[in-house]
């Protein structure tokens, strides 16, 4: 990777961790000398991150860290519940010696986190245990496409995470969703999933309520795009 490359990796890592979060202004000059360098490799990653839309290039507001109208955001949870729904039923027709060992290995790491009340732990095990998942299916693109926007909506599914009980209904989930796969049961395992990464009804409201901005006109807009 070239220069301007690395900084995109590093500020997308920061901004998927929760280290950026959205709504937060991303200052050229500010970025420049934190990392030494001169504003131009800056300039380059913020562009590329703004084509994988983690980050918006506003006027006269510079780069800020996207936030999603609400009705764009039901489309993207939407469509990364498929993605996860079609991920798990090959991984119930698929799964192997390897991946079984992943898999088990993943959830016992969640629930640990989970049992420790860590949010943060729990947030990273939480992505491996998709990850398994996403190998387990056997299909290459389908992996990609699936961790491509897995880590778009990264910083929308950790907000979540933050919700009361959310960590125990989380891992609750993820026992039904290895259940499944381990049965070889295709259509439950899809089910399962899809329903587990969807976000729906007072769930989304709550994650709207969550972010910059997340105020009264946000909620009417949750309400027309269920």
């Amino acid at each position: 990777m070239n220069h301007a490359q690395r900084l995109r990796q590093t500020i997308e890592d920061e901004i998927v961790d929760g280290g950026l979060r959205p709504g937060d202004r991303l200052d050229e000059c500010q970025l420049a000398a934190r990392f030494g360098v001169s504003r131009t490799p800056i300039r380059e990653a913020l562009l590329q991150l703004a084509v994988t839309g983690l980050i918006e290039i506003k006027p006269r507001r510079g780069a800020v860290v996207s936030t999603p109208e609400p009705a764009r955001l039901v489309e993207m949870f939407e469509t990364m519940a498929e993605l996860e729904a079609a991920c798990g039923r090959l991984a119930a027709r698929r799964l192997t010696d390897e991946h079984h060992r992943a898999l088990a290995a993943a959830l016992d790491a969640c629930r640990t986190a989970a049992a420790d009340g860590d949010m943060e732990a729990y947030y990273a095990e939480n992505a491996v245990f998709h990850a398994v998942i996403y190998r387990a299916s056997g299909n290459g693109f389908l992996c990609e496409q699936a961790l491509t926007l897995s880590r778009r909506l990264a910083p929308f599914r950790r907000i979540q995470l933050r919700a009361r009980n959310r960590l125990r209904q989380s891992l609750a989930e993820h026992e039904g969703v290895v259940a499944a796969i381990l049965a070889g049961d295709e259509a439950t395992a899809g089910e399962r999933l899809r329903a587990h990464v969807l976000v729906q009804g007072d769930r989304f409201a709550e994650l709207i309520r969550s972010l910059p901005g997340g105020s009264a006109a946000g909620r009417a807009s949750v309400a027309s795009t269920l």
